[in-house]
Formats: C-alpha cells, structure tokens, sequence
C-alpha cells in the first residue's frame, strides 16, 4: 500500500467503521483535475446507495478538515461489487477459490496480467493456479486485483 492510501486510510477507517461498515479499500488515482478517490464500503447486509452518501458526507467532512489531498478531486463511495478489488491478505485469503484477475506493478515472463484461481496466501505472496502451474505474487507487486464473478454455476 503506497504512503498516500496509508495516510487516507488512517483517516477514513474510523469513520467507516463508526458508521458500522467495513472499508472495504482505498482507491486514490491522482490524474491532476481529474483526480478520483474511490472508498469501498462493506457490509454483511449489503450496501445501497443511502449508504454510500451518508459515508460520503461523513468521510468529506474530515477530508475537508485534514486536507489530505493537494488540489482539486472527485470522492466516490461504492460498494465493492461482484467483481471487488482485493487489496489486503486477507482478503486474498476469503477468496481462495475463487476466479481472480491481476495487474502486476513490473512484468513478470514479460507480461503484467494474469487471470488464474486463486490458491490461497503464503507469507505475503498470493498464490494463483493459471493453465496448471501454481504462481507465487509478492503482495506488494500486485498493482491491481479483482475477483472475477461467475455467473450460471
């Protein structure tokens, strides 16, 4: 997790959880007027859209009041959805089983995504079955990770 998504975590947990949800993850893309902050909520009950604009005006409000975030961006509150983002351990390891999808920060066998089963957790590497051969990822060199849904099972 980068020094920036740590600092805004730190931040915005307590509000989530005050609020009785999970923060689910933290998605900063700084892309200067166009910059986005993305906050995924979770909940056992789920998560509608009343949801998602209470912890938005919450969240604001103390990122108004810290100021975080140099210059101008956009907040978005979400659920994490079918196809969530798994960003912690975890995570990783609630999902075991499950269809996953990869974008890895540097190339590894000259590409950057991969899509596989994802076996479990090993220390702090995330392991994926793809086309038979079992992969082992260093947490920290996965830029992105999602699972993949299944439908008609």
């Amino acid at each position: 997790m980068a020094i920036k998504d740590a600092a805004l975590q730190a931040l915005i947990e307590p509000v989530v959880t005050a609020m009785g949800f999970e923060l689910w993850g933290i998605d900063y893309m700084s892309q200067g007027k166009h910059s986005r902050l993305v906050i995924y909520i979770d909940h056992e009950n789920g998560v509608n859209v009343d949801d998602c604009a209470d912890i938005s005006r919450q969240v604001s409000g103390v990122l108004d009041v810290e100021d975080p975030i140099a210059g101008e961006y956009r907040l978005e509150v979400s659920s994490p959805g079918m196809d969530r983002p798994l960003f912690t351990l975890d995570q990783f390891s609630r999902y075991a089983g499950h269809q996953v999808s990869l974008k890895l920060r540097v190339p590894f066998d000259g590409r950057r995504k991969f899509q596989g089963l994802l076996a479990g957790v090993e220390g702090d590497e995330v392991l994926v079955q793809i086309e038979g051969e079992e992969y082992c990822f260093p947490i920290d060199g996965i830029d992105q990770a999602r699972v993949v849904p299944q439908f008609g099972e």
